[in-house]
């Protein structure tokens, strides 16, 4: 709530106390942030259980006096509607963060009092995915809002953030937990961990609530610090080694969504947690999230996480931030201060009619609230969210004469869908990304498979135990084989320096000159050893024989193309698109309020500091008189002697059945388009000098992959959109709800 506090007076009311020395109801009040104010209601003893629920209700009566209307009552806890729905309030949201009936000692008649207000309720949030879909049927418009974190409030640095006095003597390696302690967690599972590793340090933090002290398991190494307060949590969890989730598997963790999960990926730390579903769900996929049944299994991935090399856990941090784009709290306060303020201009009568909203949002205007310089991906999910999310009219231009980006496709003259900037294959583990895109477009499924032309062979791509059997006459049966091999041809470089060293330490040099040497010197048109290690940090060399190219829990292709997608995202009347459009010879006459910027960053300071590299692609395009020219989508060719890296055969990712096929053949080049930024430090240092020169820029947000220097993939510049978008209608917002009042019920 206190995300909110600018712009609201925000009441927090917590569960009554019964004080047997009080004569008559009062409350206790304190400040403890700017905007918030906690009340705790102090009862006499000696009022009944209908007394008690009249006293509140006064008591909230008097409080809201002294705040201005409109008054917005927010439910965590369905008891509170006892007394609440004696008070007449402007609009009732009901927040539901757990399955409250499911937890030791819960109150009679707390499900009855649930469903009355899931019914009652304007706005309905729902804490956690399991949680929605149990009870989505119920309440059609729920809105789902999974754990979300204050990324910067967690991003403490270890170097320079002290060790707190209670931990800094604490045997390394550390594991930790911080949270309530109570009868969601696995002692025995903690306790049998804890005998299996003596040497390690189980740090745990939290109050200890609904179960007996007795009830801990005491061990040398099992460390019970007490309460923290959240402002301290970061400086403790930042100086552990893995952090822990060992919720026990019971009713009352059926539907939690553990908050503790993306603020330990914030922290900077990889996590071992029991099976929780929406742990698994959300983060399972992730490299440094490993998800443990028992003991002996969490022992074992905590082993496997310790004793990962360097570049292994800066891939880490790059996919803790790639999934955490879209979950901080900037974002889900902007969400719902925008349910809020619909919610209010419906219930007041101040909504426009659809009729009345089209006539000021005619195409041809020239001002808008917005220009958005560019219509792929980071472009188009901004454009829609400003117009649909926050109310905004806004200009969409593109220099070329096609929305949709590098994502473009097209039926050619064969009449086969073929994407003209090479394939792109959707892939993502974030259901948030999937359910955003799916409001745009149908999905066909598609999982991408690669083979590599070697030694006129096609081979899987990614190297697998098939790929090391067919090219070594290998009989490798299974993991631990291949596995072994591996290790076998590996090369200890030592320090690893850069591209080359990441590759050899890993897969060694035969490997390493038939699939990447030849395949890096093209795409880069530098030799690997010159190349920074983070080019090669995900070498996908598997022991399986998994032939997957992508093993992302989610694989599908739209069903009409990506350029159908696009126009069904920006088919809206607040936007207006314009393409064959650049933005220096925009019309004198157009006006904005605010720009995003989607195009290199450079560009838009007219290179003043220089130009960033990128290396570029060209496309050769051919229809060929046969109905299939290769057995999966992409053949790589890693030969140098070769001039293109790879030929796309589309009808592989539409399922198009024809007579004739079409295909693409990828040469890098110097010049062109930019498409990969060059990995060194020279260029680094260049892009954070125009990094800098952005954060100047008060009405321009810079977003996307070559407004920030640096290669995502699809979903993830959907994430970094929707996270940018969430930031920037935050500011809008709650400037918007200046003088709104909100009375909070725990």
């Amino acid at each position: 709530m206190t995300r909110l506090s600018q712009g609201f007076d925000i009441v927090y009311w917590e569960e009554p106390r019964v004080d047997a020395d009080c004569l008559a109801p009062t409350l206790e009040r304190t400040r403890p942030h700017e905007g918030v104010t906690r009340l705790i209601p102090v009862i006499p003893q000696s009022l009944d259980a209908q007394q008690t629920t009249e006293a509140l209700a006064v008591l909230l009566r008097m409080e809201m006096t002294r705040h201005a209307a409109p008054h917005i009552f927010w439910y965590y806890t369905p008891m509170m509607l006892a007394f609440g729905e004696q008070v007449h309030s402007d609009l009732l949201v009901y927040d539901c963060m757990d399955e409250l009936a499911n937890f030791a000692f819960a109150p009679d008649g707390i499900a009855e009092r649930e469903a009355l207000l899931l019914e009652r309720a304007d706005i309905a949030l729902c804490g956690g995915r399991s949680l929605y879909e149990a009870r989505r049927e119920r309440r059609p418009d729920l809105m789902c809002l999974p754990s979300g974190v204050d990324i910067q409030h967690f991003a403490a640095d270890p170097a320079v953030t002290a060790d707190p006095d209670d931990q800094a003597l604490l045997a390394r390696p550390r594991l930790g937990f911080y949270g309530v302690i109570d009868e969601r967690m696995d002692l025995g599972l903690l306790a049998e961990m804890a005998r299996m590793r003596p040497a390690w340090s189980f740090v745990m933090i939290g109050p200890v609530l609904k179960i007996s002290q007795d009830d801990l398991p005491r061990a040398a190494n099992i460390h019970w610090l007490g309460g923290r307060d959240y402002a301290d949590l970061p400086a403790y969890a930042i100086h552990w080694d893995i952090a822990l989730m060992p919720f026990a598997l019971n009713a009352s963790t059926r539907f939690i969504s553990p908050t503790k999960t993306p603020e330990y990926m914030a922290c900077g730390l990889p996590v071992v947690s029991t099976p929780i579903r929406d742990v698994v769900d959300t983060f399972g996929r992730l490299g440094s999230v490993r998800i443990a049944g028992t003991a002996s299994e969490s022992v074992g991935a905590c082993e496997t996480l310790l004793g990962a090399p360097g570049h292994v856990r800066a891939q880490w941090r790059e996919e803790a931030q790639a999934c955490l784009a879209d979950k901080s709290w900037d974002g889900i306060a902007a969400r719902i201060a925008a349910s809020i303020t619909d919610a209010l201009a419906a219930r007041q009568g101040a909504q426009r009619s659809t009729a009345d909203l089209a006539a000021t949002r005619l195409p041809g205007r020239r001002h808008y609230d917005v220009l958005v310089v560019g219509a792929g991906f980071a472009g188009a999910v901004m454009a829609e969210r400003m117009a649909r999310g926050s109310g905004k009219t806004v200009l969409v231009i593109d220099k070329r004469d096609h929305i949709a980006g590098n994502a473009y496709d097209h039926h050619d003259d064969a009449g086969i869908l073929v994407h003209r900037y090479g394939p792109h294959i959707f892939h993502t583990n974030s259901g948030d990304i999937l359910d955003y895109l799916t409001r745009f477009t149908g999905w066909i499924p598609y999982e991408h498979r690669v083979l590599a032309a070697v030694d006129d062979q096609l081979v899987p791509m990614p190297i697998n135990r098939t790929t090391l059997n067919m090219l070594y006459g290998l009989n490798l049966q299974d993991d631990e084989a291949a596995a072994e091999y591996l290790r076998s041809v590996a090369v200890d470089v030592g320090d690893i320096r850069n591209s080359r060293d990441t590759v050899v330490s890993q897969v060694g040099e035969d490997l390493y000159a038939r699939f990447f040497e030849g395949y890096t010197r093209k795409q880069w048109g530098v030799d690997p050893s010159q190349l920074d290690k983070s080019v090669a940090a995900r070498v996908p060399a598997r022991t399986s024989c998994d032939d997957r190219y992508f093993t992302d829990r989610y694989q599908c292709m739209p069903d009409k193309g990506y350029t159908a997608m696009f126009s069904a995202m920006l088919d809206h009347p607040s936007i207006e698109v314009m393409t064959g459009q650049g933005y220096a010879d925009l019309p004198m006459e157009l006006s904005w309020d605010h720009v995003v910027w989607t195009g290199p960053i450079d560009e838009y300071f007219h290179h003043r500091l220089g130009r960033l590299p990128y290396r570029s692609l060209r496309f050769e395009h051919e229809t060929l008189d046969c109905a299939q020219a290769q057995p999966v989508a992409v053949v790589n060719y890693p030969d140098y002697d070769t001039p293109y890296t790879r030929i796309t055969e589309y009808k592989h990712l539409t399922g198009q059945q024809a007579a004739r096929t079409s295909i693409t053949r990828e040469y890098p080049a110097d010049e062109g388009d930019p498409y990969y930024p060059i990995p060194n430090p020279a260029a680094q240092d260049m892009y954070r000098q125009y990094s800098r020169l952005a954060g100047d820029c008060e009405n321009v947000t810079f977003v996307g992959r070559l407004a920030t220097y640096r290669y995502y993939n699809m979903d993830q510049i959907v994430g970094q959109a929707l996270a940018t978008w969430r930031r920037l209608d935050a500011r809008w917002r709650l400037d918007a709800l200046a003088g709104l009042g909100v009375v909070a019920a725990e």
